[in-house]
């Protein structure tokens, strides 16, 4: 069901789904369709990927993020989403990092045929999305659904998404969504939320079919002490935060500043190396190519990531735009911060944190919009 279709959930009071009892939400989706999507460790990090038991979710695991760091360490709880993030967001599953867009095929008689087949893909179901990501995933399907050419491959893989959206109770060092409004606390987007307590999850539909699946687990109701210690918990997951942006509409300032030395600074550490826009779960930039047969008779016209720190983003007819390290840093922080709010009516960060976590030399992108926006009124 798309984002635009969508029907709102019938009023339920949250119910309480026991810890032992997670597995048949995951057999509840399958049966209904869906491919479970879920965080699993692997290679020292948090990723999504296939999962049909609850035992491959991580469990006591905790995560230690700062400037350029992301550690995993093992404790004794109980909890499997005791963690704020990893560099992978939900961007994968529906902006795939490489997909044919067409295939074109030469007919005896010379004429082109151009096939643009949506691709098939299997109905996901997307255990543990956190808040940020979901505000995240709005932008893009404000990117790739709005306007008069909806992307058909990104239309058809949204279509059949269900979430299940988990409130973050854990933030990391680098989170800082309190001060783009994205979080920690999930409010829209998702299908059900959960939020973890030592005896389970309080449970809430957010979407009819999130209904039909929480009606079908038979839970009993949250208790009074179990609904406000979740309410607790998210505002405790706000006030820790220590990180934040020096304002939600920093358009004006950035705009104004844009011969700022910090500028030249920031590009001497910086390494273009693209890490930033890899993990960041709103950029949506791409390249896109031929790719011929040997035969010559058909090519594919293929899609994959890009980034605004590479020299050919900006490349045109033998002329590079952004030649140099400070005018691509300049670009991806003055488009994300500042161009957004004209394109999309907000800024382009949600306040994940994956980017300063991920940076190879930790530049951290509060540190830099308070360096050259300042104080805001």
């Amino acid at each position: 069901m798309s984002p635009a279709t969508a029907q709102p959930a019938t009023d339920r009071s949250p119910g309480l789904l026991p810890h032992e009892r997670l597995q048949h939400l995951l057999d509840a989706l399958s049966r209904s369709g869906y491919e479970c999507i879920g965080p699993k460790l692997r290679d020292g990090a948090i990723l999504y990927e296939h999962i049909d038991s609850v035992a491959e979710l991580p469990l006591g695991v905790a995560v230690e993020q700062g400037p350029g760091s992301y550690r995993v360490d093992m404790t004794d709880s109980r909890r499997r989403f005791g963690w704020a993030n990893g560099p992978q967001a939900i961007k994968p599953f529906l902006f795939a990092p490489r997909e044919i867009l067409w295939r074109a095929t030469q007919r005896e008689d010379g004429t082109l045929v151009f096939d643009a087949r949506p691709p098939a893909c299997k109905p996901l179901a997307v255990i543990g999305a956190r808040a940020c990501d979901l505000a995240a995933l709005a932008l893009q399907d404000k990117h790739f659904l709005g306007g008069t050419c909806p992307d058909p491959g990104y239309a058809r893989r949204r279509d059949g998404l269900f979430i299940v959206a988990v409130h973050c109770s854990h933030p990391a060092q680098t989170c800082f969504c309190a001060s783009t409004g994205d979080g920690p606390r999930a409010t829209s987007g998702f299908d059900i939320a959960l939020a973890e307590l030592d005896d389970g999850f309080v449970a809430e539909s957010g979407s009819d079919r999130g209904a039909a699946i929480l009606d079908g687990l038979h839970l009993s109701s949250a208790t009074t002490a179990q609904l406000v210690a979740a309410e607790e918990q998210g505002r405790h997951s706000s006030e820790v935060q220590r990180r934040a942006l020096p304002g939600r509409n920093l358009q004006a300032s950035l705009f104004a500043n844009l011969e700022h030395p910090r500028w030249q600074e920031v590009a001497e550490r910086c390494l273009s190396c693209g890490n930033c826009t890899s993990v960041c779960p709103t950029c949506f930039c791409h390249s896109e190519a031929e790719v011929p047969k040997l035969d010559g008779d058909s090519s594919l016209h293929e899609r994959e990531w890009d980034s605004c720190f590479t020299q050919g983003h900006s490349y045109i007819h033998g002329f590079t735009v952004r030649p140099d390290t400070r005018t691509r840093y300049r670009q991806w922080l003055t488009h994300k911060l500042g161009g957004w709010h004209a394109q999309y009516g907000r800024s382009g960060c949600v306040g994940c944190g994956r980017c300063i976590s991920w940076c190879p030399v930790g530049i951290d992108i509060t540190e830099e919009a308070h360096a050259i926006c300042g104080p805001q009124p």
